[in-house]
């Protein structure tokens, strides 16, 4: 004897298009609350029906161009074909140019060795008593007179400015080094 046949009920169009919503709802993952155009939506629901699977744990996709120009996606939507090693990414595209990057990382590091220069000098300063001695013993020096005798007044006055140091030990400075400018200046500022 044969078993009697099950009969299945005949499901409706709507029933159907209700079974595949809900499918659809279960495949797509949680997507970033972003504003979708139409067009948009119905792109996505075309690549989504190709039997692609959501790449989860991907918190930022990058597109490296010639010159150092990067195209940046912060919270994509990733997607790989089952079929091949193809993805696909949704997301706000940014463009970064590391070139800019570069130069404010070099600013910035430039700073902070300035700033630890800086703080070198201060430790290693003299005193301020120390400071103010030697600023006294120079200023007993400037107030003498010294004898400009065998050296032009343009040359003195040339040490003077270039070197921005006073009259006497512009003098000094010519007489130690037999009158040579250049030396003089050399001997001033170094």
């Amino acid at each position: 004897m044969a078993a009697p046949a099950e009969e299945k009920p005949v499901a409706t169009e709507e029933q159907q298009q209700q079974q595949q919503q809900e499918e659809e709802q279960q495949q797509a993952p949680a997507t970033v609350d972003t504003p979708q155009s139409r067009g948009e939506k119905k792109a996505r629901k075309a690549i989504l029906s190709l039997g692609v699977k959501p790449v989860p744990g991907i918190t930022r996709v990058t597109f490296t161009r010639a010159r150092g120009i990067v195209f940046a996606i912060e919270t994509p939507e990733v997607y790989k074909s089952s079929n091949s090693d193809t993805y696909i990414v949704f997301g706000e595209v940014r463009v970064d140019d590391m070139r800019q990057r570069a130069q404010a990382a070099a600013a910035q590091q430039l700073a902070a060795e300035a700033a630890a220069k800086a703080e070198d000098t201060e430790a290693n300063a003299p005193s301020s008593v120390a400071a103010a001695a030697t600023t006294a013993e120079e200023e007993e020096e400037d107030n003498e007179p010294v004898d400009a005798t065998g050296i032009e007044e343009k040359d003195i006055d040339l040490v003077v400015t270039q070197a921005n140091v006073s009259r006497n030990k512009a003098i000094k400075a010519l007489k130690n080094n037999n009158n040579d400018i250049v030396n003089a200046i050399m001997e001033l500022t170094m």
